[in-house]
């Protein structure tokens, strides 16, 4: 091929959810643009997104759903291209779509549609797709311009974006290429950890709890600093379920946990009615009715379970109350980015214009997504931080 036919005004690396958005952005605008991909198959995080029903959006989008070292960054994006953006998209291609829990929006049927819908919309928009691509090299040109090396041959553009993804899920064709191209060109990267993780725990907890594995009960979970009320799942290697998912983001290595298992109950005043109501009732058998059993024979002793409501001190009571609503636990650490939905940090975005996302100080060169440091909730805030970041660049690349 001949090196003019490898000439593109945008090329965009990876074929993710925000770089398809920034290509389809483009391309309406008659940009000459070019996706290249080193996976087989575009968009395979967005395949496995909630479940496989792709939790594209929320209703509710605000800078406080986002974590970053710069907290305003996000909110330029997030205001031009909304949640009713994309769902004006779902509804020209008749995409069947409800809320859940939270404002969460699902795919009635397959993250398949969305995805369908992405690639056709690439396709109009004259958008060339190259999977299998991986590029080996990034040079900038004194002129402005960027040659990417390639094993299918060197390809050239003016606008260069950068929609790798972070750290998380490696199976999905995660890598640290974004991060090692930002450093390349002087782009300062925030240490990355994994985010919206399950935790783990130490031994002797571990131990303790494992045979709750596949237990979950709302719960109410706290650092002290953040606080979540959702489901909690035990699990074989710790703690996870959507309210340890969302306080993952917030949790640090050493920090301890106060975990309320009933987050909705006014235990103490509960346990004082039914010793009126019915005092010859066993505790446990007043209890399985807020909790599993095998979770009650875990945090309160066997023999206070089977004492009769009549028999139970005030200072008894207050010790359940305290062993099933004031849980205080210090983690080991997280499941890491093999099971992370996302990458917090990343690069920095006191580097990045959060109008076009472009480098403030290397012209053409465009970085989106997950790529930066900015980590969405759980609930479908990542994905529109994506459809958000690359429409924007799209607009100007």
């Amino acid at each position: 091929m001949s090196a003019e036919a490898n000439r593109y005004d945008v090329i965009i690396i990876g074929a993710g959810a925000s770089g398809l958005m920034c290509a389809i952005a483009a391309g309406q605008r008659q940009r000459r643009v070019l996706i290249v991909d080193h996976a087989e198959q575009a968009g395979r995080k967005i395949l496995l997104s909630g479940g496989g029903r792709c939790n594209f959006s929320n209703m509710s989008v605000t800078a406080e759903n986002y974590l970053s070292n710069n907290p305003h960054f996000c909110k330029s994006a997030l205001s031009r291209f909304t949640p009713w953006d994309f769902i004006e998209l779902l509804n020209r291609y008749n995409i069947p779509f409800h809320e859940r829990e939270h404002g969460q929006l699902f795919c009635d049927n397959s993250a398949k549609d969305i995805l369908d819908m992405l690639l056709n919309e690439c396709r109009l928009a004259g958008v060339e797709i190259r999977l299998a691509t991986k590029i080996d090299a990034v040079e900038q040109s004194s002129t402005g311009s960027y040659r990417l090396q390639s094993k299918q041959g060197d390809f050239f553009c003016q606008s260069l974006v950068v929609a790798t993804g972070g750290l998380s899920i490696p199976t999905a064709g995660a890598s640290p290429f974004g991060y090692r191209l930002a450093e390349q060109f002087g782009i300062k990267v925030l240490e990355t950890s994994a985010g919206l993780v399950p935790l783990t725990l130490q031994p002797a907890q571990k131990e303790r709890l494992t045979t709750l594995s596949g237990i979950a009960v709302k719960s109410r979970v706290s650092n002290g600093a953040q606080s979540f009320c959702e489901n909690l799942l035990f699990t074989h290697r710790g703690l996870s379920g959507p309210v340890i998912l969302q306080l993952s983001n917030y949790w640090q290595p050493g920090q301890q946990l106060q975990i309320n298992l009933l987050p909705d109950t006014d235990l103490l005043l509960l346990l004082r009615q039914a010793q009126q109501q019915r005092p010859q009732k066993q505790l446990k058998s007043i209890l399985a009715e807020l909790l599993p059993k095998r979770l009650l024979e875990t945090f309160l002793d066997e023999q206070l379970l089977a004492t009769p409501l009549r028999g139970l001190t005030e200072k008894q009571f207050r010790s359940v109350v305290d062993g099933l609503q004031h849980w205080a636990i210090k983690p080991n650490g997280t499941e890491g980015y093999r099971t992370a939905e996302v990458t917090r940090g990343g690069v920095d975005c006191k580097q990045i214009s959060s109008k076009t996302m472009e480098a403030l100080q290397v012209p053409g060169l465009f970085f989106l997504g997950e790529l930066l440091d900015v980590t969405g909730w759980l609930g479908g805030y990542n994905l529109q931080w994506a459809w958000s970041s690359g429409w924007c660049a799209g607009q100007v690349v």
